[in-house]
């Protein structure tokens, strides 16, 4: 059957399609995914079980009033026990049907909750991951930026400052339909941060950077060696 669709069904269009869906071997699959999709389950979850809470009771009334039309049979003698007997297989037949009904909603009601429990594990392991995901924008700006404020200065970075910086780009996430590793420093190129026009001191920058991400071990040669020593006045007479 075609797919409907559920937000135009009224409450006694949608029990009737709920009920159809009960049992597993006459459901239609792209239907009951509908029904237990995290947009419609819960609907289905309280139509169902309103369903389960009529059945109840009518096997309830039934079982009392079975009970009493008893009593009233027996105390009139054998005619009354012939009209028990007689009655005695319809009833069975009735309730026999009414529990197995009771019992397919409760099994439906059970998936539904199963569903529903996974529905909200993978809400919460979305909504972690992307937490995490904004926590790791952050602070991979945070490194852009440090990074950035070097080179700008021209400071001479230590090893660690190479360690942190080397990060963006050995670090990746996931990215794209296909969830491709792309590192951090991709994704701020490209996703992550704003794309401004640079002028001629943001390409010094970059130059900057790129020579210190080449550097091995973290550390350019081009700030290696050994400092030369400065006098002032040279009073201690070394060589100039």
């Amino acid at each position: 059957m075609d797919a409907p669709d559920l937000s135009a069904l009224d409450d006694e269009q949608y029990e009737d399609l709920a009920i159809a869906q009960a049992h597993p071997r006459s459901r239609d699959p792209e239907v009951w995914n509908l029904l237990t999709s995290p947009e419609h389950i819960e609907r289905t979850r309280t139509i169902l079980a309103n369903v389960h809470a009529r059945t109840a009771a009518a096997l309830r009334r039934r079982k009392t009033e079975r009970e009493e039309f008893q009593q009233e049979c027996h105390a009139r003698g054998e005619a009354g026990k012939k009209e028990w007997f007689e009655s005695r297989p319809e009833y069975e037949k009735w309730r026999r049907g009414a529990a197995g009904f009771h019992q397919m909603v409760q099994s439906a009601i059970s998936e539904l909750g199963k569903a529903q429990r996974n529905h909200n594990r993978k809400a919460l392991t979305q909504r972690s991951s992307q937490e995490a995901r904004e926590a790791l924008r952050k602070l991979s700006i945070a490194v852009q930026r440090h990074q950035a404020r070097h080179a700008k200065t021209g400071s001479i970075a230590e090893q660690q400052d190479y360690e942190l910086w080397q990060m963006l780009d050995r670090l990746t996430v996931p990215c794209g339909p296909d969830q491709e590793p792309t590192t951090l420093r991709t994704m701020l190129d490209f996703y992550w941060t704003n794309v401004d026009m640079t002028d001629d001191a943001e390409e010094e920058r970059r130059a900057t950077e790129k020579v210190m991400r080449r550097a091995p071990a973290g550390r350019s040669a081009q700030f290696t060696g050994i400092p030369r020593a400065r006098h002032v006045g040279n009073e201690k007479g070394l060589a100039g």
